[in-house]
């Protein structure tokens, strides 16, 4: 036998769902409105039938006091039950349906009243307003019980008081009216609170839909937790609405960005100015795993729409990755610039080893001199040319990588650059970029040739770097420095599209440019100029003109990206 399963207890209280919550307070909402109404409504209603009565009860006993006759009738007979006041005060009150007409004289003795047996009597209440000549409006009980009364002065041919009309309407007429119109006006409340419902349950069924029936404390949780998960993932995430404005944005987008909260609200192109970066951001480049480069950043955005018409990027920082695969680039280059110096050495080492079993000791000692010489004539023609260390040895290393692909690397004559470089790194970054991207562009072609000119003026360095390649199309030009072009197939650790925009950057950042232009005798030609590039002011004296035969092949080993070339 299976245990019986525990009976259910009666929970009380408020539901869980938002939907029910919802429901439940539009409608105690509704009702506390219908109430509400129904009662201020009723309040003025029980006064406003108040006063109407008490108006009519004050116009029939003006319309009464008009009466001519009655004035002359009160002066010339006596308060009798069959005397012409009584009968003409009781015309009056069937025609009028009022509950008693009294007219009385000046000492308060009735001469009419409903009853008979009043006539002749003192009025039960005190009639001095009515008898110093003012119109008077209450409610007050007599002997025919609670009315709505009206007092005016009766006056005479010549104006003068002579007595006064009293005029009733029974209450409970008027209350009687009051209930009359009450089951009407809960009729009308209880429409009103249909609708209501109606309403309320709509909205509470929408909202149902949109918020998938979730509980408040179930999105209260969400909440709390995107928040969490959002300003804890090393991921930067952007939010937009439909206006493609940006709604959200967490720690680590801003850092990639380099924004703050002040970006919510704006549009790319308002936050973070014209580029890539605000095109991918705002939809107007499609695809995934985008490149775009924001400062020295390189970033990979991925942009997904939204439901609502809105749309959410995700920003992954590769610029460490990005370094790591040109320096895993300039490894490879290395180990193949190795492996050709390693059998170029052999065979220098066997036409050493030839001559020396020949016996030819002074030629042995004539082939060792040369290719000594070769190399420290190699160093010394770039050292004495460019005084940075760093930049003199990313030109000086790249000679066998060259030479393995068949490319002559020509340093100008026209070289001069000191040893007073503000950011040599950034300079090696430009260089060699620049001179990978021609070493790509002419490798495998005959005659290839790449020309590396460094000089100053001022304070202002100029690179120019020229190659015989096919070179760049002029419609190309502007676009060739875009985060993403490329027309070289990707490399194995990630993608291309990366380096020009990097020299670009690097140059705009220092005030300077980055141009692309046609060389002399065909391919491209790359010019930046870095201006206040140099720590010391004052102008360098200018080199002589090339000579022929001035310049000397070299070869260089890859230390920057290889990026988009001709």
């Amino acid at each position: 036998m299976s245990p019986t399963p525990p009976a259910r207890r009666l929970r009380l209280g408020m539901p869980r769902r938002m939907f029910s919550q919802l429901l439940l307070m539009q409608l105690a909402i509704a009702a506390g409105v219908v109430v509400l109404a129904t009662g201020l409504f009723l309040a003025p209603l029980s006064n406003q039938l108040d006063d109407q009565a008490m108006r009519r009860a004050l116009a029939i006993a003006q319309t009464t006091a008009a009466v001519p006759q009655i004035a002359e009738d009160l002066q010339r007979s006596r308060p009798t039950v069959g005397g012409p006041v009584q009968r003409e005060a009781e015309r009056i009150r069937k025609a009028s349906g009022a509950e008693y007409v009294v007219v009385m004289d000046l000492n308060g003795i009735r001469w009419s009243h409903k009853d008979p047996a009043q006539v002749g009597g003192h009025v039960s209440t005190d009639p001095r307003q009515a008898l110093s000549g003012r119109d008077v409006m209450e409610i007050d009980s007599g002997t025919l019980g609670r009315s709505a009364r009206g007092k005016v002065p009766l006056r005479d041919d010549r104006g003068r008081i002579v007595g006064a009309v009293s005029v009733g309407i029974e209450y409970d007429s008027v209350r009687a009216r009051l209930i009359h119109a009450i089951p009407g006006l809960f009729a009308y409340a209880g429409g009103a609170l249909a609708v209501g419902a109606l309403a309320a349950w709509i909205i509470s069924r929408r909202v149902q839909r949109q918020t998938r029936d979730l509980a408040f404390s179930d999105i209260s949780a969400l909440l709390a937790e995107r928040e969490a998960m959002l300003h804890g993932i090393r991921e930067g995430v952007v939010a937009l609405d439909r206006a493609g404005r940006v709604r959200l944005l967490n720690d680590e987008a801003q850092r990639l960005l380099g924004i703050g909260d002040e970006a919510v609200g704006g549009l790319p192109d308002e936050v973070l100015g014209e580029g890539r970066t605000a095109d991918v951001l705002a939809g107007r480049v499609t695809g995934t795993d985008l490149i775009a480069v924001r400062g020295q950043r390189v970033l990979v955005v991925n942009r997904m729409p939204t439901d609502d018409g809105g749309a959410v990027a995700t920003l992954r920082d590769r610029t460490e990755l990005e370094q790591l695969g040109r320096e895993l680039d300039s490894t490879h280059g290395l180990i193949d610039a190795l492996r050709a110096q390693d059998h170029e050495h052999a065979n220098r080492m066997h036409t050493l080893l030839g001559l020396l079993e020949l016996e030819m000791y002074d030629d042995a000692v004539e082939f060792v001199g040369e290719v000594v010489g070769d190399h420290r004539a190699t160093a010394e023609q770039v050292t004495e040319k460019i005084g940075d260390p760093l930049l003199a040895a990313l030109l000086v290393g790249k000679a066998t990588v060259a030479a393995e692909r068949g490319v002559a690397l020509w340093v100008s004559d026209r070289t001069r650059l000191p040893d007073r470089l503000v950011d040599p790194r950034g300079l090696v970054t430009v260089v060699g970029n620049l001179v990978d991207n021609a070493l790509d562009a002419v490798a495998g072609k005959p005659h290839a040739r790449v020309e590396v000119e460094l000089r100053t003026e001022g304070r202002t360095a100029v690179l120019r770097v020229r190659d015989t390649g096919p070179g760049i199309p002029a419609e190309q030009h502007e676009l060739i420095f875009t985060e993403g072009w490329s027309t070289k197939k990707p490399p194995a650790h990630g993608k291309r599209g990366i380096g020009l925009s990097l020299v670009h950057r690097l140059a705009e950042r220092q005030g300077g440019s980055a141009t692309v232009g046609e060389a002399a005798g065909g391919g491209a030609e790359f010019t930046v100029v870095l201006p206040e590039a140099l720590t010391e002011p004052g102008p360098q004296p200018g080199p002589p003109g090339p000579r022929p035969g001035s310049e000397r092949a070299m070869a260089a080993p890859a230390t920057g990206a290889a990026e988009e070339g001709p």
